[in-house]
């Protein structure tokens, strides 16, 4: 009976053109991005892929890069302010990177007011994080697209056209990380720590003795 129905396995397996003894382990829950996180390693440590992009890309996804601003103003509002620390604490995790900022304003004035604006603007947002413990030497010289760049494209005020955008630009020079050779120990920092951090599932009832080790509620 057993031979039999291994042998049934084997036939279907073979029907669809796999074998159950020759896939790789995890393919029945493929969902088209199994091997990615090998792969994207493999790019990293070869230099097929920036670490600077790397970076910028985690820096993004794990606080927002954009503050607005009120019309014709520099001036930095509660919102502001409060996304500005959220880019602060997650500078200073790495002190071997730098960062630039990029102004922006809508598409209402001159072009020349807009791109002064906008330096205001990115200005504003270095001297707060520099006030907020980042070394000035890692804010690089602060550039502004002025009115180029809208992301709404509307000649009238626009609240989301005017914003600053912090951005990961580089390593800092000479740093001993870096000298080293540990890009990868830099870009995948926390990593480890975050995954290794399971959650308890206990309730406070001890294990192997059925007694109550936690007090009531």
């Amino acid at each position: 009976m057993a031979a039999a129905s291994l042998t049934a396995l084997l036939g279907a397996c073979a029907g669809d053109g796999y074998s159950p003894f020759t896939r790789e382990a995890g393919a029945i829950v493929d969902r088209g991005d199994f091997g990615n996180a090998t792969m994207n390693n493999q790019l990293v440590q070869t230099g097929q892929r920036s670490y600077v992009l790397n970076l910028n890309e985690r820096f993004a996804a794990e606080v927002p890069s954009t503050i607005n601003f009120a019309f014709n103003s520099a001036r930095l509002d509660a919102a502001a302010m409060a996304v500005l620390n959220r880019q602060a604490a997650w500078i200073r995790q790495f002190p071997e990177v730098r960062f630039r900022v990029y102004g922006h304003t809508d598409l209402v004035g001159s072009d020349s007011y807009n791109r002064r604006l906008g330096l205001r603007r990115a200005q504003t947002a270095v001297a707060y994080l520099v006030s907020h413990g980042i070394s000035r030497d890692r804010l690089e010289a602060v550039a502004s697209f002025g009115e180029t760049q809208p992301l709404v494209y509307t000649q009238a005020p626009e609240r989301q056209n005017r914003r600053t955008v912090t951005e990961v630009s580089g390593f800092v020079q000479r740093h001993p990380n870096i000298l080293d050779g540990k890009y990868a120990a830099v870009v995948y920092r926390g990593y480890v720590t975050q995954s290794a951090e399971v959650p308890s599932t206990l309730s406070g009832t001890s294990l192997g003795n059925g007694s109550d080790s936690g007090s009531g509620e």
